[in-house]
């Protein structure tokens, strides 16, 4: 799986900051009932609420390994558009293409 350069950096640099945040996210993961691709399709909205380029690309890749369609996925940024902007989903369309565009060639 991808990983940031500036993650692995801070993981070398505060490994036990990275094991409980991940350990955290594990507990949220199974504290509910649903499945794994519907929380990277709720985590990607949060990630273009945010208008963070490097979680919006991230939760892409996690929803793409889970079985999210790039049609659902697109879904996802599309209906952020009267809750972020016009501006904001835009760029997140940018965003989540560059990371389709490259699943596809994977593929």
């Amino acid at each position: 799986m991808y990983l940031p350069e500036i993650y692995k950096t801070f993981s070398k640099k505060f490994p036990e900051v990275i094991k409980g945040y991940e350990q955290l996210g594990k507990i949220c993961r199974s504290a509910g009932p649903l499945e794994k691709k519907h929380q990277d399709l709720i985590k990607l909205g949060i990630a273009v609420g945010a208008n963070s380029r490097g979680a919006v690309m991230s939760h892409t890749r996690k929803a793409l390994a889970e079985g999210a369609t790039p049609e659902e996925i697109t879904h996802v940024v599309l209906l952020s558009l009267t809750t972020t902007g016009f501006p904001n989903m835009m760029a997140t369309m940018g965003w989540v293409g560059d990371v389709l565009e490259k699943h596809l060639q994977e593929k």
